[in-house]
């Protein structure tokens, strides 16, 4: 199945505006995690950036995912980009 990496941008003000998020956010993560989709993700040290890498059948089932995130929907994320990902080791 093909993997994709997912690069994204957090809000200025990341620690305040995600509280009221976070638990919504890290509940869907963990079901993506349970259903295989999601491999990994999380913050840069300086929480500018966030990283993920998916394993789905196409890059659209991602897109839906990124974008029904508490995170991107409530502007925490503030920009993403997908690229599909050849895992070489």
């Amino acid at each position: 199945m093909p993997k994709y990496i997912m690069w994204g941008n957090y809000c200025p003000d990341v620690l305040e505006k995600r509280a009221p998020f976070r638990q919504a956010h890290l509940d869907g993560l963990a079901q993506q995690k349970a259903a295989g989709t999601l491999v990994t993700i999380g913050p840069t040290q300086d929480l500018t950036r966030v990283f993920g890498i998916y394993e789905a059948e196409n890059e659209a089932i991602v897109r839906h995912l990124v974008e029904a995130d508490p995170y991107w929907q409530n502007g925490v994320w503030t920009r993403y980009e997908i690229k599909e990902w050849i895992q070489a080791f």
